[in-house]
């Protein structure tokens, strides 16, 4: 049963307080399986104060794919050597298609998979009788957002000379609409999302196109002198293609309308692969981050009141590693890793390029902190592809998940390194410094994996972050967060149309620390995450405030944050 908590204003009455505050806890809360009593109220919320310890404990994540029910798997398309086309792997999603409050898993790939979720840790192969299974064609990544407002998320399936629109009837079967839509296939469609950008109430998308590639592209193989193999031919790099723009397409009243040019991102710099959104100056607006393949990296900002956005990578200082050369970009995300409430930018890179960190120092101004911040080193080995933001521990600080896997399939003949690459993750140990907890954390014990799509939420609703990840070359892993009791609160954010609030961002206070997020789905590699914000509190047992701001303007303050689950929050 779903409760909304409506908190329209800020001042209601005591009547109407105690009825919410009943709602919520006896029903509004989605409380974990078997752990906390959901007999609560709100004024004395029934809390663990079992303290974790200074450093996580071991085996944290647990990868449940196959007992979860996810029998799937990739396997590349064509002859070995493979292409750049055959290394680009695909993206993966959590999303709430059927809106019973649990999280479903999308694969992507040639035949697509859709599995509904319990809530309990399984899942269920629904592709059929979904309409997901009938979708045939060189399908790459994803997009989840409810671009017709009906209350249901919808999905953009981006690809090789594809692009497709799934509209979600009633979480029951999603229709292929794309050629009423007004959407194009693009020729080489890699990571997209949906944002408003012009606060109309309606989501835009954003498509990642990567490079000008066809069959009669020459060359496809280079030739890589060997000392123990001789010649070997394997993938060329990206820069022997032309890359290819972005498209931005407006939505209105449910149709796509290419704005491209008309709103200034025509202006990409090509071989975009990942894009991530956020209100970067606290102005409302929402900011485009593009993270392209050995070009500058993009950052379209609104400027003034049309609808026209400057590309600001450059003078931004995002555009290029601290050195100024450009990085093999694939995953993009925003996040608060300092929690000063500015949001910053991860972007992940090629081999032996550093994992790049802008802070975000305000005015639309970013440094890149990468190696100060302890972020640039652990990783610096691999090829980089999925990366998001995400609390694993729950101590109220953003750390950084990582998959890698080369792009070349023999590159072990040509450079001794290896195709599979391990999964990393990095801890935020202390404000805003990080540390390698790839092993502590029992991911570490994972076998390397051809990694490419990444996508974060919490599956079974118990408070504590897990993580999608695609390999390439073998089956999806799904890492079961198991990690020691911390105290959080979640919030689901609904719009006046009954979508999730894209865009809006919610400030929690507790013990004097202060964190911000904002509710998106988009960012790391041609996936989509759980849209929910979820806080780790630490500790702490006591919420000193928490806010939404709205996007298109107006804010709301959650006057009764119960701890242990998650509020929907309508505006």
């Amino acid at each position: 049963m779903n409760v909304h908590v409506i908190m329209q204003s800020r001042l209601v009455s005591i009547a109407l307080f105690f009825l919410i505050c009943a709602s919520v806890s006896l029903a509004g809360c989605v409380n974990p399986v078997g752990s906390r009593s959901t007999s609560r109220t709100a004024t004395s919320p029934s809390v663990s104060s079992t303290a974790p310890s200074q450093n996580p404990q071991t085996s944290i994540f647990r990868n449940v794919a196959q007992e979860a029910g996810l029998n799937y798997r990739w396997s590349s398309p064509g002859k070995r050597p493979l292409t750049i086309l055959g290394t680009i792997g695909n993206g993966c999603a959590f999303l709430d298609y059927d809106g019973d409050g649990n999280l479903d898993i999308l694969l992507v790939g040639p035949a697509p998979a859709l599995y509904r979720g319990d809530g309990k840790g399984k899942f269920k192969d629904v592709s059929a009788e979904t309409g997901i299974s009938a979708l045939k064609g060189y399908l790459l990544g994803c997009a989840v957002g409810d671009y017709d407002n009906d209350g249901h998320p919808d999905i953009y399936l981006s690809g090789y000379r594809e692009g497709r629109l799934l509209h979600n009837q009633g979480g029951k079967r999603f229709a292929d609409v794309s050629a009423s839509s007004g959407l194009k296939p693009q020729p080489w469609g890699s990571s997209a999302g949906f944002a408003d950008l012009d606060g109309d109430g309606a989501l835009d998308l954003y498509i990642c196109n990567y490079a000008d590639f066809s069959p009669e592209t020459k060359p496809q193989l280079c030739k890589f002198q060997t000392k123990d193999h001789g010649d070997v031919l394997s993938s060329c790099g990206p820069r022997y293609y032309t890359g290819i723009k972005g498209a931005m397409y407006h939505n209105v009243g449910g149709k796509f309308v290419d704005v491209t040019k008309q709103w200034g991102f025509d202006t990409h710099n090509g071989r975009g692969l990942g894009v991530a959104f956020a209100d970067i100056d606290n102005s409302g607006r929402i900011a485009v981050a593009v993270a392209n393949d050995e070009a500058p990296g993009d950052l379209f900002a609104r400027q003034g009141t049309a609808m026209a956005f400057e590309n600001i990578g450059e003078v931004s200082g995002t555009a290029r590693d601290r050195s100024g050369s450009v990085h093999g970009g694939m995953g993009v995300d925003f996040g608060d890793y300092n929690n000063d409430g500015k949001f910053d930018l991860f972007v992940a890179t090629f081999r032996n390029e550093a994992k790049a960190l802008y802070r975000n120092d305000g005015g639309s101004l970013f440094t890149d902190i990468s190696y100060p911040a302890g972020v640039a080193r652990p990783a610096l080995p691999y090829v980089t592809f999925g990366a998001k933001f995400l609390d694993f521990d729950n101590d109220g600080w953003q750390d950084i998940i990582l998959c890698n896997g080369h792009v070349q399939d023999n590159i072990k003949q040509i450079e001794n390194v290896d195709y599979p690459q391990p999964v990393v993750l990095m801890r935020n140990s202390a404000p805003g410094q990080f540390e390698d907890a790839t092993q502590s954390s029992g991911i570490g014990s994972l076998p390397p994996i051809v990694g490419r799509g990444l996508a974060s939420g919490d599956y079974d609703n118990d408070g504590k972050i897990d993580v999608l990840i695609v390999d390439s070359e073998g089956s999806p892993l799904l890492l079961h967060n198991e990690v020691g009791a911390n105290n959080w609160i979640g919030f689901r954010l609904l719009d006046k149309s009954g979508r999730d609030a894209y865009g809006a961002v919610v400030t929690v206070k507790a013990e004097g620390l202060t964190q911000t997020k904002i509710c998106q789905s988009a960012g790391s590699y041609m996936s989509a995450s759980d849209p929910r914000t979820l806080f780790g509190l630490g500790t702490a047992t006591k919420i000193e405030s928490a806010t939404v701001r709205w996007p298109g303007g107006g804010t709301s303050v959650i006057s009764t944050p119960l701890l242990g689950c998650y509020m929907t929050i309508k505006r």
